[in-house]
């Protein structure tokens, strides 16, 4: 009798610890979200607000090196027409990235933003970017799209070249509705 007094206990204390993990587990996405959003951490979907100081520090040069990649299995080339670019921090700039689908299928895929040093992300303020939303590429189909940027001038007097790289994902699901199905 005791045994199945003690089963039941343990089954009660599993049941209890299971549905905390679960819980625990759910809460983890909005919580991640909000975190995400208060950090300004992944938020990729939308633009840059300007910097406050608008003018450009015409006293510096900063290098602007661009880089792009693919994930593993995305068919599609991507590269930035230009490769680097000398600007001064405060003024606008526009640069160019290309991108080709080499299948025979229509694909969705998502831009992903990275910088170097990490801590230039700060300053780096897009204001356009096809990195906003998904791009589906059309078999064959080749595109030009174009970042609009602006470097705050509050960018530490120390760091004299950014790397602003991309990394295209194939988004799964878009797939099928991008042809259609």
């Amino acid at each position: 009798m005791s045994a199945v007094t003690d089963n039941r206990a343990l089954f009660g204390k599993l049941a209890t610890v299971a549905v905390i993990m679960f819980g625990f587990g759910y809460a983890l996405v909005p919580l991640y979200e909000k975190i995400c959003e208060v950090t300004g951490v992944n938020r990729v979907e939308q633009a840059d607000a300007l910097p406050a100081n608008t003018q450009a520090d015409t006293s510096r040069w900063l290098s602007v090196e661009f880089d792009a990649n693919v994930g593993r299995g995305l068919p599609w080339s991507f590269k930035p027409v230009e490769t680097s670019l000398n600007i001064h921090p405060g003024q606008l700039a526009q640069v160019t990235y290309e991108v080709a689908n080499h299948s025979d299928r229509p694909i969705a895929g998502q831009a992903i933003p990275s910088y170097g040093p990490a801590y230039a992300a700060r300053f780096f303020k897009k204001l356009e970017c096809f990195c906003f939303t998904q791009q589906v590429l059309q078999p064959g189909e080749v595109r030009r799209m174009p970042v609009v940027f602006v470097i705050d001038p509050e960018l530490p007097k120390d760091i004299g070249t950014v790397t602003l790289s991309y990394t295209f994902f194939v988004v799964e699901g878009a797939t099928r509705d991008a042809a259609g199905v």
